[in-house]
């Protein structure tokens, strides 16, 4: 059996949507290699294949939730997605009170047996995309109604953004965005959409105003300092920003090859937060356009899904989730290129990463699936229609 065949016969969906995922994991491969050999020496006494091997198993498990979330009909998620978002906010209240602290904030949730830890912002962003589209498809004919809005949708938002907030900032408030573009193109009134969004920037105004006067000022510390960095633009205090500047400016058009990344000895995080500068400084200007694009390209494609589907939840679900997985991608890129402070998000399936990676690997699958089921439902109709005609021909 020839390889396109079988990629037919098990690998459902949009074949473009495959595609982008594939370029997206040989570039997180190559990266990740490449970024974590200062690491590997300094903490594995020399061995470069022990973090790759780590981020190449990591990397299967989410490929492998791909291939399973998108054999499953997308109808599914819908009910789902109310008990993951109540799972979610269980989970991030616990986060807050019993979870791992690292850099003065407590993100991840260490699972008791296994040790294994994982970032319930990760499964919340992916709970509350799903429970919105949800919502907004069932909610259509009351889409008018306020009481209705602020109960069944800004409620939600609110809890789960609430809940990151103290720990996550940058995730708050790209979740935030991301939820009202959903309610947007879900035809939510923008008044009421102003409304709330003027009311919760009072009220987080108010909130991180109370603390600093407290003196407590705990995260708010970390997020002032940050953005005084990056407003200032001082090499002294803004690290971080400086090496992955250098290390764009280094890669030039073609970049200086695979392995041969100079930065990777002096950027912090290199395999995560600043993959993307070590990408170009390897690969030049040609292969972050080519990164970028990629995402560019998963978000045209859920509008061409969209514009194909006649379901109001496959439509939102594969529109919500590309927005949420482009958006972050911008950020990352954005802090890379030194265009917004640092805020430690990831770059989707590329960046080394456990539950970042096994979520993102979800809301992929998801997509594939509603496109799926878009196909399935189009050999129906031919198949119908050519039943049709030799009906007629035999008449």
């Amino acid at each position: 059996m020839r390889v396109r065949e079988i990629f037919a016969k098990y690998f459902k969906g949009d074949k473009v949507v495959w595609g982008v995922i594939i370029a997206l994991s040989i570039f997180s491969l190559l990266a990740v290699y490449s970024s974590t050999g200062t690491l590997a020496y300094k903490y594995q006494e020399g061995n470069t294949f022990y973090y790759i091997m780590k981020h190449f198993t990591l990397l299967l498990f989410g490929l492998g939730m791909i291939f399973v979330t998108h054999m499953i009909p997308y109808k599914y998620y819908s009910r789902l997605s109310q008990g993951l978002l109540y799972l979610s906010i269980f989970l991030l209240a616990i986060t807050l009170v019993l979870g791992t602290s690292l850099n003065q904030a407590t993100r991840w949730l260490t699972l008791p047996g296994i040790g294994l830890t994982i970032q319930t912002s990760d499964l919340a962003k992916l709970a509350l995309i799903m429970y919105l589209a949800r919502v907004l498809s069932l909610r259509q004919d009351k889409i008018d109604d306020f009481n209705g809005f602020i109960v069944n949708l800004i409620l939600p938002v609110v809890a789960v953004c609430g809940l990151i907030m103290p720990a996550n900032l940058s995730t708050a408030l790209m979740l935030f965005v991301v939820s009202f573009v959903l309610m947007f193109i879900g035809r939510v009134k923008i008044k009421y959409l102003l409304i709330v969004g003027v009311v919760g920037i009072m009220i987080v105004a108010l909130v991180i105003t109370g603390i600093v006067v407290s003196g407590k000022k705990g995260r708010v510390s970390t997020w002032q300092h940050r953005i005084e960095n990056f407003i200032s633009g001082e090499s002294g205090e803004n690290f971080q920003a400086e090496q992955s500047k250098i290390a764009i400016a280094s890669g030039g058009i073609f970049g200086k090859g695979p392995g041969n990344s100079t930065q990777r000895n002096f950027l912090p995080h290199p395999y995560s937060d600043f993959i993307y500068a070590i990408i170009i400084e390897e690969y030049g200007f040609i292969g972050g356009m080519i990164v970028l694009f990629l995402y560019l390209f998963l978000l045209f494609r859920a509008g061409v899904i969209v514009r194909k589907t006649t379901r109001t939840f496959a439509a939102f679900l594969s529109i919500g989730l590309a927005i949420s997985l482009t958006f972050q991608a911008l950020i990352n890129m954005g802090v890379a290129a030194s265009v917004f402070p640092v805020t430690g998000q990831t770059l989707p399936l590329v960046s080394m990463g456990g539950s970042s990676i096994l979520f993102t690997g979800f809301a992929f699958g998801i997509i594939l699936s509603v496109s799926r089921s878009i196909e399935e439902e189009g050999k129906e109709q031919a198949n119908e229609g050519s039943e049709k005609n030799k009906e007629i021909e035999n008449e």
